[in-house]
């Protein structure tokens, strides 16, 4: 059995995060500027793990510069396990199906895959491509952040098509699970009201977990609630899993977090 770690938005390791950084994956004008803070990618922890490692690491990141910089940093900084790292430039969405790909052939790889964009660039496909295969998955979810932002009160849905990539629904899905319809007596007879649903930001969450249940046996019901310094609820942090015993060690872990 081989085990590979696998971080499709590595970044450089640790950096700032700017509204410039953030313009082509949508979210300029949905991030407050108090939500921003200083990004410490997960590579180095991971690498710094004192039991058994990996016997491969995969890093990705779109920023072929960022990428870069995070190879020169590890590969110095662990020059005993260089030989284990990877490092690829470009769309984590291609990355995560090539990885699916490749497990889908080989029952011998194990992997924990780590997919925490700032944003909605994964899209459902890329998720989908992980069924069936033996991966262990932490996704994080831009509830609060952006994705109830894009949810307008007066039923105009932001970037539609975005929110059907991200969701795997189609638009009328996505409507009815989020706005309520009624209808209305008045003077000039019936009208329909529509209003958005009570707490938007839990019922986002709610829906991606329902969606990872159609692809994985094992899924955390209540993911991680990540806060920004308002105590706003911003991002949620979910685990899925084929694997019962790894869903028992991410209940563990985020009962402790929370």
């Amino acid at each position: 059995m081989k085990l590979i770690y696998f971080d499709a938005f590595a970044g450089s390791g640790e950096q700032p995060i700017t509204q410039k950084a953030l313009t082509d994956n949508l979210l300029s004008g949905c991030i407050e500027q108090n939500e921003l803070s200083v990004y410490k990618g997960a590579a180095e922890r991971v690498l710094n793990i004192s039991q058994k490692g990996f016997d491969y690491y995969y890093f990705i990141d779109k920023n072929k510069k960022s990428n870069d910089t995070l190879a020169n940093k590890l590969k110095t900084k662990f020059s005993n396990q260089k030989d284990k790292l990877n490092f690829r430039a470009g769309d984590a969405n291609e990355y995560i199906k090539k990885l699916a790909s490749t497990m889908s052939r080989n029952n011998r790889l194990k992997a924990l895959v780590l997919l925490d964009p700032f944003g909605m660039q994964v899209n459902w496909e890329s998720i989908s491509s992980l069924s069936n295969t033996s991966v262990d998955l932490w996704v994080l979810i831009p509830t609060g952040v952006v994705l109830n932002r894009l949810l307008d009160k007066k039923y105009k849905l932001v970037y539609i098509e975005k929110l059907i990539s991200f969701f795997g629904l189609n638009e009328d899905e996505i409507r009815k699970y989020f706005y309520m319809q009624t209808e209305v007596q008045t003077l000039f007879g019936e009208e329909r009201n529509i209003q958005k649903i009570s707490e938007p930001i839990n019922k986002i969450a709610s829906l991606y977990i329902k969606r990872l249940k159609t692809i994985f046996k094992e899924v955390l019901d209540k993911p991680l609630e990540m806060k920004n310094s308002k105590n706003a609820p911003i991002y949620h942090f979910a685990f899925a899993s084929n694997n019962k015993t790894a869903k028992k060690i991410a209940a563990d872990i985020v009962g402790k977090k929370q």
